[in-house]
């Protein structure tokens, strides 16, 4: 089986490494094919592709937006979609659009909380500040001795119910997917083992997203538990829908995973590269 991995971030949005250096990094672990999947923007696909051609990886435009379903925020990642198209462009312009407004409420509910400057820290982190995000305000959050790592960030500051979370306008579901399969791409659930669903919810989220028009599920992710991968395979078999496979990879000791180092997807799942 190939070594795919179609979930990874550069400092085009949270990532730590450059685009060209994420596909190096690729390269080098020995992946055979690459999709860059920067949150909301595609501009690190351009330098990606140029350094994946030149060292012999095929590689995939990607992108993970962020969506609103139910008032929960979760993650869509479209595939092998033609990045030129303008309703894609337009749609990912307005995602990003709100995100130093919605990053400045953040800094004044961290403030309250006694963590003070927390906006200017986190864009010290943010080499794209149009897509500041909670990973910037982790890494300042673990810098200025708060928390102890990113994960413990997450869990006290930074998830609703806690004191630097705050709610925004998200796409809607509909709009992700049809962004994405009107330019030309297959639209996937980014770890859906990391929502705060129920098995009951999960199953009326699945069935939406197949309904518009949804293709695929990550069933490999950097996140996800042996339990995961086992439920998500299944409910990939039940839907009819692809496997997808992605580190969902930051940097270098940031990560849970490596890029190209997730185990194989299980047998008998149909691999989303296999339409690419």
């Amino acid at each position: 089986m190939l070594n795919c991995d179609l979930h990874c971030h550069s400092t085009c949005s949270d990532g730590l490494l450059s685009a060209a250096d994420v596909a190096r990094r690729a390269a080098a672990n020995g992946v055979d094919m690459l999709a860059l999947t920067d949150h909301d923007d595609l501009d690190g696909l351009p330098s990606a592709r140029r350094a994946a051609d030149g060292l012999g990886m095929a590689f995939v435009n990607g992108v993970e937006i962020s969506i609103e379903w139910e008032a929960l925020q979760i993650h869509i990642v479209g595939l092998a979609f033609n990045s030129s198209d303008p309703v894609l462009n337009s749609g990912l312009a307005g995602v990003r659009s709100g995100r130093i407004e919605r990053a400045q409420r953040m800094s004044i509910e961290l403030a309250k909380v006694g963590i003070a400057g927390a906006f200017e820290g986190a864009m010290r982190y943010a080499a794209n500040p149009n897509l500041i995000s909670r990973a910037h305000f982790a890494r300042y959050l673990v810098e200025s001795g708060v928390c102890k790592d990113m994960r413990s960030v997450f869990e006290s500051y930074l998830v609703p119910g806690r004191p630097g979370y705050v709610d925004h306008r998200w796409a809607s579901l509909a709009d992700s997917l049809a962004w994405i399969i009107g330019a030309g791409g297959v639209a996937t659930v980014a770890h859906p083992g990391r929502y705060k669903l129920s098995r009951g919810d999960m199953r009326r989220f699945l069935g939406d997203f197949r309904d518009l028009g949804g293709q695929a599920i990550e069933v490999m992710s950097g996140s996800h538990t042996p339990e995961h991968v086992d439920l998500y395979g299944r409910l990939a078999r039940e839907y009819g829908f692809l496997a997808s496979r992605g580190s969902d990879f930051h940097g270098p000791g940031e990560s849970y995973v490596d890029l190209g180092k997730l185990a194989p997807l299980p047998e008998g799942l149909k691999p989303v590269w296999l339409l690419f």
